[in-house]
């Protein structure tokens, strides 16, 4: 009798098992097959159609350093046989970010071009320099169907550079000229950095030791600039955002005034495996023993961050 009530107790128990779990891996199934989207569209614009990338250089740069941004804005659309023998490729990364445009009303793509470049190595506003002194030097670029890039140089400061950013985007008031039948318009601008002398821990990490958490060796800049080479990180992060969430209504998650975006979402990743202070498994030039994730124009190679990935609810990464 009681070996009956032994098995009878056994049956029980081995079926409460079996259905907990049965419900656990359906609620697993469930979490696979039903992702939320971490990033929420806000029903504005996205950039889209033939825009072109005006630079403006603020301060002094070298000749080879103004290579390295142009290279990397050339590589953005660069020809798939072009780019046949050298994958992963600037482009590749660049196409994650056509996933967004997949998921709205307006499937128009976005073609990015090289525009106008304008020096101004006078510092004609100074060395100290104001949010609304950035909006400023934006404006001077070409406004209609154009994103203007305000690159400083590391001698200049900027309001919250070092402190809170690395650099910034966002849309002001374009002239009435440039609109339509003189109405009123929006024109998206980037501005970015160069930290080498004020802040390369915080704005060229892994290209120099981090100012704080794990103190990992850094990694060699493949352009053998850790300040340029910090700034295109940041560039492409900012120029992601902005093509998705251009004028403050696009995608993104959390306050409108400190979004997370489609790269700023996946901070600090570069390669898979990655975790604070290792930016993961990336490739390596075997000559220079540099560290990046795509290959450019002209022979470059750069270190891209990661974007969230709107079909898969997560951050892909190139290698």
């Amino acid at each position: 009798m009681a070996s009956l009530h032994v098995r009878f107790v056994l049956k029980v128990f081995l079926l409460v098992s079996l259905f907990q779990i049965s419900f656990a891996a359906r609620k697993l199934s469930e979490l696979v097959q039903d992702q939320p989207q971490l990033l929420h569209y806000h029903k504005g614009a996205l950039l889209y159609g033939k825009t072109s990338v005006n630079l403006i250089w603020y301060g002094k740069f070298k000749l080879s350093q103004r290579a390295i941004i142009s290279d990397f804005f050339t590589s953005l659309s660069a020809s798939p046989s072009s780019l046949e023998n050298t994958q992963p490729s600037v482009t590749k990364w660049w196409e994650t970010t056509e996933k967004y445009y997949d998921l709205t009303s307006k499937k128009n793509a976005l073609s990015l071009t090289l525009g106008k470049q304008l020096v101004d190595e006078k510092y004609s506003l100074g060395k100290s320099l104001t949010n609304k002194q950035i909006v400023e030097l934006a404006s001077r670029g070409e406004q209609k169907d154009a994103v203007s890039v305000v690159l400083t140089s590391s001698d200049v400061t900027v309001e919250g550079f070092c402190l809170s950013k690395c650099g910034s985007h966002g849309s002001a008031l374009g002239s009435k000229s440039g609109g339509a039948k003189g109405k009123s318009y929006r024109f998206a601008y980037i501005w970015v950095g160069n930290s080498e002398t004020q802040c390369p821990g915080y704005c060229a990490w892994p290209f120099h030791q981090p100012i704080y958490g794990p103190q990992n060796p850094p990694l060699i800049a493949p352009n053998n600039d850790a300040g340029l080479d910090g700034m295109v990180i940041n560039l492409a992060s900012l120029l992601a955002g902005t093509a998705t969430n251009p004028f403050g209504n696009g995608y993104f998650q959390g306050p409108e005034e400190a979004p997370l975006e489609a790269a700023s979402t996946c901070t600090g990743i570069y390669g898979k495996g990655a975790y604070p202070g290792y930016a993961g498994n990336l490739l390596v030039d075997s000559t220079t023993g540099a560290s990046y994730n795509a290959h450019g124009n002209n022979g470059r190679k750069f270190l891209l961050p990661a974007l969230y990935d709107p079909s898969t609810s997560a951050c892909s990464t190139l290698v």
